[in-house]
């Protein structure tokens, strides 16, 4: 597993669409690495700006192609699960993440995004409320009748850790409300330690000989998620509040409204926070944010900006993890040069082969970095990079490193081309790169190892099963010698012990508290939800996003196999039925039903649905008239965007197609509506106007 990753590599309109299905699946994996260092342990490899400019391709892409969408998708990707030693907290509204602006041009963007998905003329004034992006900590905090009563950190977004008694102790941090509140509220915000107490702690870490921390959001994060609060106290921790949870009642018609009543209630508010009506006026404050960044008393990484409206924002909603009323303008990114001493291949999955830059390490922006991935022959053919070369490296929004360039003048003589390799190295078969894609892959399939132990890692993974304490090499080591080869074998490993075949306990760095807390994880575990279930399963091209669809269509396993099944000759019905469902087109149908055609992955599926429980999606919590239904929009609607029309919809529970089949319940149709009306009505299918339809689900 490479811990960077450039961005580079072909153009996003040169794509072909499986070089685009490949691409995406290469970005979500590797970044995923990078969160867990980042949201987990604190201790990421790269900046910001080149973790941010991976997202942006991943962006780019998913916009040219949307039905190509992963479900463990950067976009739907927030954070990481939550470090042993603390309490899990379930959020009971989701912590999401936000999107990223770039440039000028990505802002005007965000507005045109926010006038088209609401019908907007160009004449209205969209309100938004820009504020500084603190680089700190993100954390939730519950009050109960004015009384704090639990605190947490945002974890994967679903789940976070316990922090009450630590966000206690940061200095500002109300723990009782003032004035009128809330019998219920919950408050988010931005735990942070200010530059000067930054230097004076790690002065004095330096007096005692301890190590010092590399910038203040690694010391906010190391201070925040010490298990002894006492520890914690002694931090001169801040917190600033911007956002809100779960609510009992309403308490502002607006963003700005909001930040008043947050104030109201004894909150620190940024006094920098400002209300513009236009692209050009913030763009003209992120300027101003930018040039006072460096005598600022707190580390900023950017200008968040957010529709002012509350109504608007409800309108807007969600998009994956983020919200799309809101988005967050970045700063430049940071460069360093050093050298590239070797380029490694590392085999994934998929079976990727991945060239790594090895680099002498350097500090860029806070941040040792000692790795990059090259991606792909074609990117080290673009960059034109050899072993021995200076290169320079950026931390793109102070993340993830990636390499800009080679340093010519400073190529030392003898140096040359890097031969990417035509065999595996981890099992000698042929490696090989098929027409239209960029990724060279090793075609050894189950018989290379690094496959078999990638596929497993990912069962394991916090987006699939999320099984604590089976690390990745837990896994290589116990594949390497027997004792798991399936995902099925994992559920054994408790039998196993217990009849004497291993003995997980005896062996070096287990012990039998650790071994218990494993097999207490794999016990939880035997209930999963079946969308993570198909995620897990590593299918190509089936993320989060795309195995959620697959789950909500099909129910439960049984279903969805004897679907595939009759879906095999690729025409028919349920062939029909699989590409009509909205984000799986053929190629994504393609590579499920290839899945489905392995007599292994059959057997998989059968052992795993003798071990787990697999439970169904949670049905929407009220009931409507469309759930469950699958629903066709085709088209011009007069009173709301296509796009907001389907988010209600989905939001009712209905299930949104992109083509009429035999199994569509209802075609809405707008104005000149085309062959998707008169396919529905060949097949008799329900066709409703717009009217009808807002009638039929209360609009």
């Amino acid at each position: 597993m490479t811990d960077a990753v450039v961005s580079g590599g072909a153009a996003v309109e040169a794509l072909s669409e499986r070089e685009a299905a490949r691409e995406l699946a290469r970005l979500a994996f590797e970044i995923g690495f990078h969160d867990r260092l980042y949201h987990q342990k604190d201790t990421p490899e790269i900046s910001d700006e080149a973790y941010d400019a991976l997202v942006r391709r991943n962006r780019e892409i998913e916009a040219r192609f949307p039905h190509l969408q992963r479900s463990d998708s950067p976009s739907l990707r927030v954070g990481a699960a939550p470090a042993e030693g603390f309490d899990k907290v379930p959020h009971s509204v989701p912590m999401l993440s936000l999107g990223n602006a770039f440039s000028a041009e990505d802002v005007h963007e965000f507005f045109g995004r926010i006038r088209r998905f609401l019908g907007l003329d160009e004449t209205e004034p969209v309100d938004v409320v820009a504020e500084p992006k603190i680089d700190g900590v993100s954390a939730s905090a519950r009050y109960e009748n004015g009384e704090f009563t639990i605190g947490a950190t945002r974890g994967d977004g679903v789940t976070g850790e316990n922090i009450t008694q630590n966000l206690r102790t940061v200095i500002d941090f109300p723990l009782t409300l003032r004035d009128d509140f809330p019998k219920i509220v919950e408050v988010r915000g931005e735990v942070y330690m200010g530059k000067p107490d930054f230097a004076a702690l790690n002065q004095a870490r330096a007096l005692k000989g301890e190590a010092v921390f590399a910038n203040p959001r690694n010391a906010a994060a190391g201070s925040l998620r010490q298990l002894d609060s006492r520890i914690t106290a002694g931090r001169r921790l801040q917190f600033f509040a911007y956002a809100w949870g779960e609510l009992s009642e309403p308490v502002a018609d607006t963003q700005k409204g909001f930040l008043d009543r947050l104030t109201g209630w004894g909150f620190q508010v940024n006094p920098l926070a400002q209300l513009f009506t236009d692209a050009e006026s913030v763009l003209a404050y992120y300027e101003k944010i930018a040039n006072d960044r460096a005598h600022l008393p707190y580390d900023i990484d950017g200008v968040v900006y957010k529709v002012n409206r509350l109504d608007w924002q409800q309108r807007l909603g969600m998009v994956s993890r983020a919200p799309r009323w809101a988005i967050a303008h970045k700063f430049a990114a940071e460069q360093a040069r050093t050298v590239l001493r070797e380029i490694t291949i590392q085999v994934g999955r998929t079976g990727a082969l991945t060239p790594v830059a090895n680099l002498e390490p350097v500090t860029v922006g806070g941040v040792v970095v000692s790795r990059a991935s090259l991606h792909n022959r074609d990117e080290i053919a673009r960059l034109g990079v050899r072993e021995g070369d200076t290169v320079i490296i950026q931390r793109a929004g102070d993340v993830i490193p990636q390499i800009v360039e080679v340093v010519m003048d400073a190529r030392p003589d003898g140096t040359k081309e890097f031969v990417f390799p035509d065999k595996c190295p981890d099992c000698g078969s042929l490696a090989a790169r098929e027409d239209g894609e960029v990724v060279t892959r090793c075609t050894g399939g189950l018989i290379c190892p690094a496959q078999a132990v990638e596929r497993l890692r990912h069962f394991v993974s916090r987006n699939a099963f999320d099984i604590e304490g089976l690390g990745a090499k837990h896994i290589e080591t116990l594949w390497q010698e027997g004792v798991i080869k399936t995902p099925g074998d994992i559920f054994r490993l408790e039998k196993m012990e217990r009849n004497g075949d291993i003995a997980l306990s005896k062996r070096e760095g287990w012990g039998a508290r650790s071994t218990e807390n494993l097999f207490q994880a794999i016990r939880d575990r035997r209930n999963i939800a079946f969308d993570r279930m198909i995620f897990g399963l590593g299918i190509r091209q089936v993320g989060q996003t795309t195995a959620k669809l697959l789950a909500r269509h099909y129910g439960d396993l049984p279903n969805w196999r004897a679907a595939m099944d009759r879906a095999q000759p690729r025409e028919g019905d349920d062939y029909d039925e699989l590409t009509a469902i909205d984000g799986i087109g053929p190629v994504v149908a393609s590579d499920i039903l290839d899945f489905f055609a392995e007599a292994h992955n059959v057997d998989l599926l059968t052992d795993l649905g003798n071990v787990l429980n697999i439970e169904a999606l949670e049905a929407p919590a009220a009931e409507s008239p469309v759930s469950g239904k699958t629903v066709v929009f085709t088209g011009s609607l007069l009173t709301m965007t296509r796009a907001e029309a389907k988010a209600r919809a989905e939001s009712l529970g209905a299930k949104v197609a992109g083509s009429v089949s035999k199994k569509t319940d209802y075609v809405i149709i707008g104005a000149d509506a085309g062959s998707k009306a008169r396919k529905a009505q060949d097949l008799g299918v329900a066709i409703l106007t717009e009217d009808q339809w807002r009638d039929l689900v209360g609009a």
